[in-house]
Parts: structure tokens; C-alpha cells; sequence
């Protein structure tokens, strides 16, 4: 039976109010699809990773379901959850950047706009940051930078893999160049993380804009995206008045960036934890043995006499 004919059936045997029927979608029991409008339970929604069944579009999701999502289960250890902003700037528009922080972290319950930790993938030992752009639209302050940079540090002390899941609107002007630097910061850890010869994966998750594109999630050895994702600089408009001509309809959707080779793979959310361990696996370090214990792989070959042999014939 579809869900139209479901709802077909309740309503010839006990017909229910509009008031009623909006009240149990607020209730949580039913979602709608942003994109094609289709209604989706709720849990049915949650085993698919918020994918819409009907369509496939990538509905939002918060920095907890991305970690239950990737992490084995009893592994995750997160990092520097003390970490919080400061106002160095004294900043105010319309409420001060104080205000702003203070009511962003009341209805999110979050710190700040990344969380990161350590973990294991299927077994692989991995370290994990992911933004979440309920807070501020994830934009990136100096706290965002720090603990990024942290997390690609313990990364490169530990010799284990490193994946950034980005999802930002760019930096966060309330802290004006203290919010560029972490461009800089952010960047200099990852390149000392690939002199290491370790894997950086960036996921570019909807959006990915501003200075997080035009810095570390643009920087990995592979970089995957999620389907229909909003990836660029900056938007359409400033980029059309700018050359003064239009652009095309899928310009900055990942789509869009791996068909011009900024995008290596696009992933779908169901799709990527099987991916991820697959990387993992094929990235593993190889432990080569130091000079003070080595390590013989196998017993030495000795030659035969041959010369031995030759004479006794």
C-alpha cells in the first residue's frame, strides 16, 4: 500500500481536522522532503541517514548523527570541548557578537561550530572533525581553526588518517582577521600532516563556501562531496556582475566541480562509510623498521656451491 492510499483509508474511516493533521507532523512522526515535498517517516528517514527515498536529496543533519554515522560504536573520544570564543574585536551589528554567541549556543547546545575527536572506522583508527552550520552557518572563527588544527596535529603525532567534514558559509566576519588567519593555520597542520605522508580526506557537505573552500577543504588527497552539494567561493550573483555574463544553471554543485576536476568522487550519505573504510584500508602506514631494532622480513637467501657441485660430478 503507498502512503497516499494509507491516508486515503484514514481519512474515509475517521476523518481527521487540518489542525489535527498539521499537529501530528509537528509531532516528529513525519518529515517532508525540502525538494520533493514527498512526506517520509520519521525513523524509516533516520535508518537511511536523512535521505529522502522518493528523490535522494540530502537533508541536513546535526554534528551528532555525522559522528554515529562514521565512528564504530564506544570509540569516539572527543577533543578540546572546553574550547569557546572570545570577543577580542568588541563587535556589534544589530546585538552584540557576545549576544549572538551566547543565543547560538542556547539553541543549539553547541560550543562552537566544529566538534572533533578521535575514532575508528570499521576497525581503522581515524581522527574526525565536523562542522555544523546550526551554529552560525558554520562559519569559521578563531575556535573553528584552533581545534582544526589541533585535531590535524594529534593526527600527524599519531601517524592515523585525518577526515574534515565541511559544511560553512565561509569565515565569520565578527572576528574579522582573526577569523582569515585560521586559513593560514588550518593549512600549514595539513601540509605538515602530507609531509608525513598521511591520508586527508575533506568531505564537502552542503554548503562549502567562502574561506573554508578557498582553504583546507580543498586540500586533500581525495576529495569527496555529497550529491547536489553547494560548493564555491563566492555566490552566483557577485560572480555573474563580476564577469558580467551568466553562468550555468549547475555552477558550484558538486556535480558541477567533478565534472572540472575540483571533486574526485561523489558519495552518497548511505554510500560513505562503506567508501571511507575502503580508503582507510588501502592508506594504512607502512611501519618500517628504525636503526637501533631491526627488523629482518624474512630469513636471508644463501646461494648454493655450485662450484662444489660441478667437481663432485
Amino acid at each position: 500500500m503507498s502512503l497516499f492510499d494509507w491516508f486515503a483509508d484514514r481519512r474515509r474511516s475517521a476523518p481527521i481536522s487540518k489542525e489535527q493533521q498539521q499537529r501530528e507532523i509537528a509531532d516528529g512522526l513525519w518529515t517532508k522532503c525540502a525538494k520533493c515535498l514527498v512526506l517520509a517517516y520519521a525513523k524509516d528517514l533516520s535508518l537511511n541517514q536523512m535521505v529522502c527515498p522518493e528523490c535522494g536529496h540530502h537533508m541536513p543533519v546535526t554534528v551528532e548523527q555525522r559522528i554515529n554515522q562514521l565512528a564504530d560504536t564506544g570509540t569516539w573520544v572527543p577533543l578540546d570541548e572546553s574550547l569557546v570564543a572570545g570577543d577580542p574585536l568588541e563587535f556589534r551589528d544589530r546585538k552584540s557578537y557576545r549576544d549572538r554567541l551566547r543565543e547560538t549556543r542556547e539553541k543549539t547546545g553547541l560550543k562552537d561550530g566544529v566538534q572533533t575527536g578521535l575514532g575508528k572506522l570499521e576497525g581503522y583508527p581515524f581522527a574526525l572533525g565536523v562542522m555544523d552550520f546550526r551554529f552560525m552557518g558554520g562559519s569559521m572563527g578563531s575556535v573553528v581553526g584552533e581545534k582544526l588544527t589541533r585535531l590535524a596535529e594529534r593526527a600527524t603525532a599519531e601517524h592515523i588518517p585525518l577526515i574534515f567534514i565541511c559544511a560553512s558559509g565561509g569565515a565569520r566576519m565578527q572576528e574579522g582577521m582573526l577569523s582569515l588567519m585560521q586559513m593560514a593555520k588550518v593549512s600549514a597542520a595539513l601540509e605538515r600532516h602530507r609531509e608525513a605522508q598521511l591520508l586527508y580526506i575533506p568531505i564537502l557537505t552542503h554548503p562549502t563556501t567562502g574561506g573554508v573552500t578557498a582553504s583546507f577543504a580543498m586540500l586533500g588527497d581525495i576529495c569527496l562531496a555529497e550529491p547536489k552539494a553547494l560548493i564555491g567561493f563566492t555566490g552566483r550573483r557577485v560572480i555573474e556582475q563580476t564577469l558580467r555574463q551568466k553562468v550555468p544553471e549547475d555552477f558550484q554543485t558538486a556535480e558541477y566541480q567533478l565534472a572540472h576536476g575540483l571533486v574526485d568522487a561523489i558519495v552518497p550519505r548511505p554510500q560513505l562509510r562503506k567508501v571511507l573504510a575502503q580508503l582507510l584500508a588501502l592508506h594504512q602506514p607502512v611501519v618500517r623498521p628504525t636503526q637501533a631494532s631491526p627488523v629482518l622480513l624474512r630469513e636471508p637467501v644463501t646461494q648454493p656451491d655450485w662450484t662444489n657441485q660441478i667437481e663432485a660430478r
